[in-house]
């Protein structure tokens, strides 16, 4: 588990791709700099999806935690 204190949580459990991404996107567009966004997700695309779309909108992906039937991906925004 980690210490990560998120500003915001998008729940996207149950949605399929690329649903959870653009949830995350839409959360992301809302918030200010340095706000940390974390995105529970089952479904297994978001573990490649995030990463990229972080690295090619400048965001950071903090980490990933896999948990027994979900991951929970925080991301802080540029």
């Amino acid at each position: 588990m980690t210490d990560i204190e998120p500003d915001g949580t998008v729940d996207a459990r149950g949605a399929t791709c690329p649903g959870p991404l653009m949830d995350l996107i839409g959360k992301i567009r809302g918030a200010e700099s340095g706000d940390v966004i974390r995105l529970l997700s089952d479904n297994e695309q978001s573990l490649t999806d995030v990463p990229e779309w972080a690295e090619e909108a400048g965001n950071e992906l903090l980490t990933v935690e896999e948990r027994d039937d979900y991951n929970a991906f925080y991301v802080e925004k540029a």
